[in-house]
């Protein structure tokens, strides 16, 4: 059962139900769903795309050192997103990038973000040293929000300590996230 994953596209989705049914990596199944009240079964509702890989891997190197393993999962992802001033973002971004930080399985793609322009505000209270603003004054900015993925405990440790260290804040605004393999 663990090799079986049923994901809830709809035939709608795919050119058609004759290339999804030979494509190599792909298998349509027809999952059992027991019928609507009316007593029908809609087609839309009955038909679940079964992922089933016909490449089975035991273990194989992947980029920056990490393994897939017998059971076929990747190796834990984590997604580091981080606030900063635009001025800012390519020097922070490079740190992160330089811990391998960004990249994809098997390194085919490197320093890899999302990146998005937004409306920061903070507000510096007593014993706060801002980099913008002032003490007791609301400041509001322009920041890039930047999402990275992270290829293992690891990198993602060693991203946030290069963030830190390259972001102007004293106070760093970043968030991680554990990503599911599914």
């Amino acid at each position: 059962m663990s090799r079986l994953l049923l994901s809830t596209w709809s035939i709608a989705r795919a050119p058609s139900r004759h290339q999804l049914a030979h494509q190599a990596s792909y298998s349509l199944r027809k999952a059992h769903i027991p019928p609507s009240r009316s007593g029908a079964t809609s087609t839309m509702h009955s038909i679940r795309l079964a992922a089933l890989s016909d490449r089975r891997m035991s273990t194989s190197t992947l980029h920056s050192g990490e393994t897939r393993k017998d059971s076929g999962t990747l190796a834990d992802r984590y997604k580091l997103v981080f606030f900063v001033p635009n001025e800012n973002a390519e020097t922070c971004k490079e740190a992160i990038f330089a811990t391998g930080a960004g990249s994809f399985p098997g390194g085919k793609y490197t320093k890899c973000c999302f990146q998005t322009i937004g409306t920061g505000q903070f507000l510096p209270n007593d014993g706060a040293n801002p980099t913008i603003g002032a003490v007791g004054v609301v400041e509001k900015c322009e920041e890039a929000r930047i999402e990275v993925m992270c290829l293992g405990r690891e990198v993602m440790l060693s991203a946030v300590d290069a963030l830190v260290n390259a972001h102007p804040y004293e106070e760093v605004a970043y968030e991680v996230y554990r990503m599911e393999n599914v």
